[in-house]
């Protein structure tokens, strides 16, 4: 039954490969970590990611540098980064059945910050680890509040909390979800077509099309 599905699976793209790995390094140590396994395997030239407990780390690189990097946390007795500010409202997703996980950590080097595939990308990757693979259905994120207008229009989050102060960044935030249906339907419809990103306003043409989406999971599940 697997080796009949991996044959039949579609083939990677040309210079296109995959590694998760485990690591227990500290924080300190991610960057260097995340350049390490870049070379010992790539998602594709510039991508790739390691597992940390209930955390994912996705990277991008140039190089030999750590261009951009978000993180993907999974719900567990730990909780969410999200429940320190906003707990009473998580604690209502979860009542209702949400299975919850949380991007974190989106950083984008300044010189490539501008790049919407990159970041496409990045968010395809976590997307990936936190949907098809984890299962989880609400995607939660905490924003602050003058970025709200890019991730409701260009990925379609919406707003779920009145402003409050994140004392970890000392900055004002809001707590935003996204239904992960969605983007999966907005990847089918328009992934791998940035063409169209100009008629539909979205990240979504950015993303990874059908055939690359389907060899990368293929990977990351092996």
């Amino acid at each position: 039954m697997i080796s009949q599905e991996i044959s039949e699976a579609p083939q990677l793209p040309a210079g296109l490969a995959i590694r998760t790995a485990s690591s227990d390094h500290r924080h300190g140590a991610y960057s260097l970590v995340a350049r390490r396994y870049a070379e010992r395997g790539y998602i594709c030239k510039d991508l790739s990611t390691h597992s940390e407990g209930h955390v994912t780390i996705c990277s991008a690189f140039e190089g030999a540098a750590t261009v951009g990097t978000i993180a993907v946390r999974f719900d567990s007795e730990q909780g969410l980064n999200a429940d320190a500010v906003f707990a009473e409202e998580l604690a209502g997703l979860r009542a209702g059945g949400q299975s919850l996980c949380e991007f974190s950590r989106l950083a984008l080097d300044h010189h490539v910050s501008d790049n919407k595939q990159l970041l496409a990308h990045l968010f395809h990757l976590a997307y990936l680890h936190a949907h098809r693979l984890a299962g989880c259905r609400l995607l939660v994120i905490e924003v602050n509040p003058r970025h709200v207008p890019f991730y409701k229009r260009m990925l379609g989050f919406e707003v779920r909390s009145e402003v409050r102060l994140n004392p970890r960044v000392n900055a004002p935030a809001v707590l935003m979800t996204l239904d992960l249906s969605h983007a999966h339907e907005q990847i089918g419809s328009f992934g791998g077509n940035p063409a169209n990103a100009a008629a539909t306003r979205t990240l979504y043409p950015y993303f990874y099309g059908t055939v690359e989406e389907s060899a990368i999971l293929l990977k990351l599940r092996n």
